[in-house]
């Protein structure tokens, strides 16, 4: 018999039995729907957090010295940063590269001192694309070129610790090229709150010229090139890219090589919520099984004289699995009309919990987190569900399947 009239047999057939088919579909609805939901809250949420680290400073992919990760220190430096810049833009999904200057650093006022960790920048090539403390709260104002002189803008936590204010004096003292302590006087022009405490109470900002001058820096030399990408997803391939342009002694790392911790958190993240959605699936698949099967037991009689009739066991096995299809197909299109509404609205106006976080926000490794929960799938994450529900309604079948091509004629038809 033609595969189609077999597929045409199976649509009938699982239709023979609405209630049953409907509760079926609607546990593929339900799983299809948990599954999205998860997968889309960490696709959104995580790819928002990479995104705000990386405008943080680091960028997407930074190239540095091959010993900064280890031990960061104003002598780890990339010695040609504006070449390794260019032959950065160069490569596909590059969005922006900013050349910055970062290292270790004490703070005084005349009241309070305190410890940080400085970056040196130049105002006039960052973006809101490539420094999310751009559009922070801002009191004061941000430094307003490479070289101004006696000029820092401080972390609200880091000035009121401080307890230094617009316009006030603060001594920082660094540790040059050579070994040598060097005392800097400059006056507080930006106080800026970023909604993550911990970088607030460590945050300061030179201008990398007047920074790079005090350092005994090369003009061009720094210690990071950050570069930005259109998805984080491809940071490895544009490290892997960026490779063969940088300088001996400097290494291309992805934002997860060279910010561990975030990496680690979020992959922990997503391998629970892996987790919770394999036990989705196995629940679902249960019950998929069991609808096939009782299906099956119920019409073995009609099997067996269907195979009295001519009918061969691979027929009855693939009229089984073609209602295992069916009930995939239509689940996942039910699954699509279903989840499109609230799908929109959680992936365009999101979910607002700042109430449940409170007015200080929260953070993970230094990263404020968003207080509206987005929900966002990929498009590769989407597909990855489509399949596991079409692979995991077909497994289902293969036993009812079998069970249906083993039908006896003889022993069929004595059923009452």
């Amino acid at each position: 018999m033609a595969r189609a009239r077999l597929a045409t047999m199976a649509w009938r057939n699982i239709w023979r039995n609405r209630r049953r088919t409907l509760i079926t579909l609607f546990g593929i609805v339900f799983g299809v729907f948990m599954a999205v939901l998860f997968t889309g809250i960490g696709d959104a949420t995580y790819g928002q957090m990479i995104d705000h680290a990386a405008r943080l400073g680091g960028g997407h992919v930074v190239v540095q010295h091959r010993e900064y990760q280890d031990l960061p220190t104003v002598k780890k430096t990339v010695t040609d940063a504006p070449a390794v810049a260019a032959a950065a833009m160069e490569l596909p999904g590059v969005r922006e590269t900013a050349t910055r200057i970062t290292g270790a650093a004490m703070l005084s006022t005349a009241k309070n001192s305190a410890g940080t960790f400085f970056i040196g920048l130049d105002p006039a090539h960052e973006t809101d694309e490539t420094f999310g403390l751009l559009d922070a709260t801002w009191e004061g104002e941000m430094l307003a070129s490479a070289d101004q002189e006696h000029a820092v803008v401080l972390g609200r936590g880091l000035a009121n610790n401080l307890e230094a204010k617009l316009g006030s004096k603060v001594v920082y003292t660094v540790t040059d090229e050579e070994g040598e302590i060097v005392s800097v006087l400059v006056r507080v022009v930006g106080i800026v709150e970023t909604g993550a405490p911990s970088l607030d109470a460590g945050l300061c900002l030179l201008p990398i010229d007047e920074i790079r001058k005090h350092l005994g820096h090369e003009p061009g030399e720094a210690t990071m090139v950050a570069v930005f990408l259109n998805d984080h997803r491809d940071a490895a391939t544009v490290a892997e890219g960026l490779a063969s342009h940088v300088p001996q002694d400097a290494v291309a790392l992805t934002w997860a090589e060279a910010q561990p911790d975030l990496a680690g958190f979020i992959a922990m993240k997503e391998g629970g919520a892996k987790v919770f959605e394999v036990i989705i699936m196995v629940l679902l698949a249960a019950g998929i099984f069991n609808t096939l099967f009782v299906s099956v037991m119920e019409r073995l009689r009609e099997f067996g004289i269907m195979a009295a009739v001519g009918f061969m066991p691979r027929q009855l096995f693939g009229l089984v699995m073609w209602e295992s299809a069916w009930l995939a197909l239509v689940g996942l299109l039910g699954s699509v009309l279903v989840i499109a509404g609230p799908y929109y609205h959680l992936s365009t106006k999101g979910i607002d919990y700042s109430k449940m976080i409170g007015e200080g926000g929260a953070e993970v490794a230094g990263v404020a987190m968003d207080p509206i929960l987005y929900v966002r799938i990929h498009p590769e994450s989407a597909l990855v569900i489509a399949v596991v529900v079409v692979a995991a309604t077909l497994v289902s079948g293969l036993y009812p399947a079998w069970r249906a091509g083993r039908a006896n004629p003889a022993d069929a038809i004595r059923l009452v």
